[in-house]
């Protein structure tokens, strides 16, 4: 399967496998969230825990079915929303292990996530200016300062693990080939608490947030759809998946 679970030691481990750039559908992303909230609900786990197989840990979405397919932006926007949401609302915490490239959705992921492990390969990028797109900003300002968020948005450039950890949105930034077995320990260490404790905290700490990521992500996509509706965005994505580049305006 794309997509498995294992449950062991109290920690539900979700494993994304969807070659060849972990870059899901619109089918996979509406199917992430029951995934989730059943991971989460399942009484004998007490952390989820997040990683993929492959090249890296998520390239967004799958920008050659929006060329081919774009009345299909809501139900791709539907299936992130409530991907994000379901990570957010996760009953126990989720830890996030990341590898080589999270970029678009792998950011949502990422920052309605409690915690992230990078391996240091690692960088984060929203790229959705040069894909016709908008989103991911809401998630992103979750884990690092405005301005940060803002030249990473504007340029689409990368900010590597190290650049993340100094800012705080990482807790740990380990070698490459550790990072599964290091996630799994930093796991370990919540999923020996009370589930009930795990619980009510998580509930609490969500309650607490200045303000809601997913409010912030829906009025996102408000203006992704709009983007979608115009030339340029065709142009880029057409560019994207023909040159593997950004188009030139």
């Amino acid at each position: 399967m794309p997509i498995h679970t294992e449950i062991k030691d109290r920690i539900a481990e979700i494993v994304f496998d969807v070659p060849p750039v972990n870059a899901f559908d619109s089918e996979t992303w509406n199917s992430l969230p029951a995934i989730i909230r059943a991971a989460g609900s399942n009484p004998e786990v007490n952390v989820v825990l997040i990683r993929a197989e492959g090249r890296g840990f998520c390239g967004g979405v799958d920008i050659k079915e929006m060329q081919a397919h774009p009345e299909r932006i809501t139900l791709l926007n539907r299936g992130n929303f409530l991907t994000f949401k379901a990570v957010r609302e996760c009953e126990v915490p989720v830890v996030t292990a990341v590898h080589k490239f999270v970029i678009g959705g792998g950011i949502g992921i990422c920052g309605a996530s409690d915690t992230i492990i990078a391996a240091d390969d690692a960088y984060f990028s929203l790229p959705e200016v040069d894909r016709g797109a908008m989103g991911g900003a809401s998630h992103l300002s979750r884990m690092l300062p405005l301005h940060k968020v803002r030249a990473a948005f504007f340029t689409g450039g990368n900010i590597p693990a190290e650049e993340a950890y100094r800012l705080g949105a990482v807790e740990k930034v380990v070698a490459r080939e550790a990072l599964a077995e290091e996630a799994r320990a930093f796991a370990g260490v919540i999923a020996g608490k009370s589930r009930k404790a795990l619980v009510l905290a998580k509930e609490a700490l969500n309650g607490l947030e200045p303000r809601d990521v997913d409010h912030g992500y829906r009025f996102e996509q408000g203006f992704t759809l709009e983007m979608y509706m115009h030339e340029d965005s065709q142009k880029a994505r057409d560019a994207f998946v023909e040159t593997g580049k950004a188009a030139k305006f």
